[in-house]
């Protein structure tokens, strides 16, 4: 069985010779990142920072970065984006679009490097996006003053998202979508509000690159120790569903039975200090084999709350590996 085959049948709830990993980090820094629709020397280093991961560690699924790509193009960069009516500069954009055609070029060049593995292309929400480029500040209070200004800004990058979406599985080859959501502040946006003004914009770009074929990760971040309402997105089309377990505290198991037992990504924390950090190879093992035996190994693929700090090495990336790959009960375990 191969790694493709391997995902499928998780993602199918069937039997597998051993539980998949996939853990992945940033290649640039903050101070790195630039416009890589831009520059394609940020592009460039972005792919070789994959190519020196996969061949290194050769991951059972990637999920391809989208390290330079986090803002959605604004004419002028988004220093223009200066009020609530600057918005309106925010348009939708398409397949001959630089920003789209430089992401589909990364994912087809980083899709070549392994074959028989599963590839997804990680695409933040519109919502998350105009937070990375207003800052929570901003965006809850534009919300708060100027709704409707922001949900038609959210609407035209929706279609410049899904088009991204699109692309990069029909021209690109990825396997499918890596869809990061969250609500940036539940102090100020009910999860009412979050379903009646985000969601169904959420759901049209999975349920676009659905009809292409593409396998959907539904990624309900938790970054920076910011909670959801995980039940909001049940309802939500995608194939695996991912969340901070540290942060929520819904072990893998028991989001399980929340998503509709659908397969499920996660299990580690992915906080500075964490056993993925400074665990021994016995602590690392042990820990890996007591989120397994919570979760079982139907539909369960292991890996952090989000992206990880990049390691020095893979080795305790290696031993949740060997431990994942173990028949339960061997060794008297």
């Amino acid at each position: 069985m191969n790694d493709w085959e391997l995902v499928d049948n998780v993602i199918n709830n069937k039997p597998v010779d051993r539980v998949p990993v996939g853990f992945w980090f940033h290649f640039l820094d903050d101070a790195e990142t630039g416009d890589a629709g831009e520059d394609p020397s940020i592009a460039r280093r972005n792919f070789e920072g994959h190519r020196r991961y996969i061949e290194a560690f050769k991951p059972d699924l990637v999920k391809i970065m989208s390290d330079g790509f986090f803002f959605y193009p604004v004419p002028g960069g988004i220093g223009t984006l200066t009020g609530p009516s600057s918005l309106g500069r925010i348009r939708p954009v398409g397949a001959d679009h630089p920003w789209i055609k430089a992401q589909v070029e990364l994912v087809r060049k980083v899709r070549e490097l392994k074959r028989d593995t599963f590839y997804f292309y990680n695409v933040f929400s519109p919502l998350t996006t105009l937070r990375f480029m207003l800052g929570r500040g901003r965006l809850v209070e534009y919300l708060n003053t100027e709704r409707q200004l922001v949900l038609s800004a959210l609407d035209r990058m929706r279609e410049g998202l899904s088009c991204l979406s699109c692309e990069v599985v029909k021209n690109g080859g990825a396997d499918g979508l890596y869809l990061s959501v969250q609500n940036p502040d539940l102090n100020y946006l009910s999860s009412k509000y979050y379903v009646e003004n985000f969601a169904k914009g959420e759901v049209d770009i999975l349920e676009r690159t659905n009809k292409l074929g593409g396998r959907s990760i539904l990624h309900i971040c938790g970054y920076g120790g910011v909670r959801n309402t995980l039940s909001l997105y049940n309802s939500y089309p995608a194939h695996i569903f991912s969340w901070a377990v540290s942060v929520e505290g819904v072990s893998l198991g028991q989001g399980r039975g929340l998503f509709g037992h659908r397969a499920v990504l996660g299990g580690f924390s992915n906080a500075d200090g964490g056993i993925l950090q400074t665990g021994d190879k016995l602590g690392v093992e042990f820990y890996t084999k007591d989120i397994l035996e919570e979760s079982g190994r139907i539909g369960v693929i292991l890996g952090a709350d989000c992206t990880i700090p990049a390691p020095a090495t893979y080795d305790r990336l290696e031993w949740v590996r060997g431990e994942a790959g173990l028949v339960p009960g061997a060794f008297g375990f």
